[in-house]
């Protein structure tokens, strides 16, 4: 089909003619004055399409029809023609095209770009949608309806790259389950309004690019997933939330921004945790060697960290120390935020707290699986191993990645040698070292 006949078809008027004198009534479905296999396409009429289509009476003669036109020619059109002919309706006509066929049926579904009609979109939000997910991306930023926040069914929510601004009698969405907003643009307060008038919320995922200082009041949360730049967060009444993962993107420049106690103490469902370099750096304030509440649900443990930082060595030794229960670690090795301001003193402060007797009270009993990855073999780098392999009886394996540093042969080689000169608490541990 050229372009002068899918513009025609696209953009002829509607028209609807009974059939006339049949048994089994049928109706033509046809782009006005195109010479091509659109010309005179069957349906049954059960079948017909509503919309900006042309409906043209069959001719009388019914075996002229049938031989002119086989009835499944319309299945057989080019893959091209299908794409141009679905991506100039609007999205409505376009899911309505699955009912044209059974080669059609899921034709829609894989369309380059979509046509959203915005007098369309609006008329449809209304009160009894419970599951919503828009994504656009991240060159348009769309600015959602005022009828949107009035879908007080709600109970899953899913948006990308939208810009979202509750109206000030909005009271939120009291039977929402699950949030996520990734990219989209919105200000704290009204986030936290947003939240806090969510009492059933369980499961939040929030990845913003912008700085947010933002309280989390969720009673009933239970797994929270955030990106973004953190200049302050606070969850409240965090006691049934059992998966946390943090990802900061500011980079603070100083660590101990805020404090590890402060922010996890109310946590005591906690399973899985998972803190990037950044965040460590940030919550090392503020560190005692354990929590004043012990982490006993938490089984999985993954952080990011630089080792000749003593701050941030304390604030994930506290973290270790304080679980008892952990059966899988997980440590990814930084080298220093800033190498500019390395200091001996400090690194041998971190050093020290790395040895094996200052964990002389603590055994992990019940971690299975280590995992370290960036690992160049420095001093501090073997001695989080050496304290590791001693400590935990139960040990299965322990893998080890090496990272960016010397990576010829003979470093390789006086690694594997120190690591064969450490005890292991248990007589099943696997120590697997894998080169990149």
């Amino acid at each position: 089909m050229d372009e002068t006949g899918v513009h025609s078809l696209l953009n002829a008027k509607k028209s609807i003619v009974s059939d006339i004198g049949t048994t089994s009534p049928v109706q033509t479905i046809a782009g006005k004055d195109i010479s091509n296999p659109l010309m005179a396409v069957t349906l049954p009429k059960s079948e017909v399409l509503t919309g900006n289509y042309c409906y043209m009476m069959p001719p009388k003669d019914k075996n002229h029809s049938s031989a002119v036109v086989p009835p499944d020619l319309l299945s057989n059109l080019p893959e091209n023609v299908i794409d141009a002919i679905g991506i100039h309706l609007p999205l409505r006509d376009a899911v309505r095209t699955s009912i044209l066929s059974k080669k059609w049926r899921y034709k829609w579904c894989r369309l380059p770009e979509l046509t959203l009609d915005q007098a369309f979109w609006e008329r449809q939000i209304t009160n009894g949608i419970q599951h919503f997910v828009l994504q656009f991306p991240k060159r348009n930023i769309y600015k959602l309806p005022s009828s949107f926040f009035m879908c007080f069914q709600m109970r899953h929510l899913s948006l990308h790259n939208c810009s979202l601004n509750p109206p000030l009698a909005f009271k939120g969405f009291d039977k929402l389950v699950s949030l996520e907003l990734c990219g989209v643009t919105i200000y704290p307060l009204h986030l936290e309004k947003l939240i806090s008038h969510s009492p059933l919320l369980e499961q939040l995922v929030l990845h913003l690019s912008i700085f947010f200082h933002v309280r989390i009041e969720a009673p009933k949360l239970r797994s929270f997933d955030f990106k973004g730049r953190i200049s302050f967060i606070y969850v409240r009444n965090g006691r049934l939330l059992a998966k946390l993962s943090l990802v900061d993107e500011g980079y603070p420049e100083k660590a101990g921004i805020h404090g590890i106690t402060k922010f996890i103490q109310s946590f005591h469902a906690l399973e899985h945790l998972h803190l990037d370099y950044s965040s460590v750096r940030f919550l090392a304030g503020e560190v005692s060697e354990k929590l004043p509440s012990a982490l006993n649900s938490l089984n999985r443990l993954h952080f990011g960290i630089s080792l000749d930082e003593p701050d941030v060595v304390s604030c994930a030794l506290c973290l270790i120390r304080s679980s008892l229960y952990l059966q899988d670690i997980e440590i990814q090795v930084y080298e220093r935020f800033n190498p500019a301001t390395s200091d001996v003193t400090n690194e041998m402060a971190a050093l020290k707290s790395l040895e094996v007797e200052g964990f002389s009270d603590v055994i992990l009993n019940h971690l299975r699986s280590v995992k370290l990855k960036g690992i160049t073999g420095t001093k501090h780098e073997m001695q989080l191993i050496k304290l590791l392999l001693a400590k935990s009886p139960m040990l299965v394996g322990m893998l080890i990645e090496h990272g960016r540093g010397n990576k010829s042969p003979e470093a390789r080689l006086e690694l594997l040698t120190e690591l064969m000169k450490f005890q292991q608490a248990s007589p099943k541990a696997e120590v697997v070292y894998k080169g990149s």
